[in-house]
């Protein structure tokens, strides 16, 4: 099973910030890689290049087996792209955008329309398909822009945040279309800042920050990176935070993560049920009031602290121009590459 998606080195500067370092990828036929990052480390601009919408300033890269660069028309006539922001028209009809992408890739008249239909179906949106997209809810128009990018029925497809802005339970159906697409033999490279999205649906995760690689495995391998357990208390007055965090540091090993507006303590442990009985016995022996407690296994989110040292953030420039530069800019046939590409 080759590699579908393959980059290598790949480099982009914004003026004096470098947006992408170096960075590799690579992704089986018919698997799913996550790209896992806090806003601004570059995952955009990653996909904006692998689709063909952004020169990269150096490395290479190929998709379906063709340069992005030299190919980008035959990249596109095998793509399909949803961005962060829904590339659909709302003056027209949910029927109207999916039928106009089907011509735009040659389909005909006939076919076009019959694939409009499909994929209202399928996106549970029959019921607003002659309705004008600017009455969409945003999570409808989320699913209106993926229909969008299937259309054509393409091999291999780019979703950069896909679900952002959406309730859970339209993220839940959006996984489950996910899913349906992969097991058709789909090849899906998929950026979130949403560490359960990425453990449920990805086969392989790359987790990159400031355009670099900083980790790069399964999500078992990346838990293991962690390691051990978490302590996990919530304390029921703003002014014990300082006081139970200063007792878990004393059982940890490792630091403790505070999270001040929920007056939740995390607390990395060796010794499992016994460093937790430990624990309350000295929060209680304190007078500190619990209203809960827990013990797990690392997630993806300790993952991500661990290895970035943060959480998401407000987004700097480099990825803020690689979205905004291609704002509502949707993959195109092969006829139409230059207006895509500039």
């Amino acid at each position: 099973m080759g590699d579908v998606i393959r980059a290598t080195g790949l480099v982009k500067n914004y003026g004096n910030l470098r947006a992408l370092d170096g960075l590799d990828l690579a992704v089986p036929e018919g698997t799913v890689l996550a790209v896992l990052g806090p806003n601004g480390a570059g995952k955009t601009t990653a996909v904006r290049i692998l689709a063909t919408l952004l020169q990269s300033d150096g490395g290479s890269a190929e998709v379906a087996g063709f340069d992005v660069a030299s190919q980008p028309g035959k990249v596109r006539e095998h793509i399909g792209l949803s961005g962060q922001y829904a590339a659909v028209d709302e003056y027209l009809t949910g029927f109207e955008n999916l039928d106009m992408v089907g011509r735009l890739y040659g389909l005909g008249k006939r076919r076009s329309r019959e694939r409009a239909h499909e994929l209202l179906e399928r996106f549970t949106l029959t019921d607003a398909a002659d309705r004008t997209v600017k009455t969409y809810s945003g999570g409808m128009r989320r699913r209106l822009d993926l229909a969008g990018a299937l259309v054509a029925q393409p091999p291999v497809l780019f979703l950069d945040e896909p679900t952002t802005g959406l309730d859970p339970r339209s993220r839940t159906d959006m996984w489950e279309v996910i899913v349906e697409l992969v097991k058709a033999g789909s090849t899906l490279l998929l950026t979130t800042q949403y560490l359960e999205e990425a453990d449920r649906l990805a086969d392989d995760i790359l987790v990159i920050d400031h355009g670099r690689e900083i980790a790069h495995g399964t999500a078992d391998d990346l838990k293991a990176q962690v390691g051990g357990e978490r302590v996990e208390v919530v304390v029921g007055s703003n002014a014990d935070v300082a006081a139970a965090k200063t007792i878990l540091s004393e059982l940890a090993d490792g630091a403790c993560v505070v999270e001040e507006h929920t007056r939740r303590i995390t607390a990395p442990v060796k010794g499992g049920a016994g460093v937790l009985m430990e624990a309350l016995r000295r929060l209680d022996a304190e007078g500190i009031e619990v209203l809960d407690v827990a013990l797990r296994r690392p997630t993806l989110d300790d993952v991500f602290l661990t290895l970035t040292g943060h959480a998401a953030e407000v987004e700097p420039a480099a990825d803020a121009k690689a979205k905004g530069k291609g704002k509502g800019t949707k993959s195109a046939p092969a006829e139409f590459e230059e207006t895509a590409a500039r």
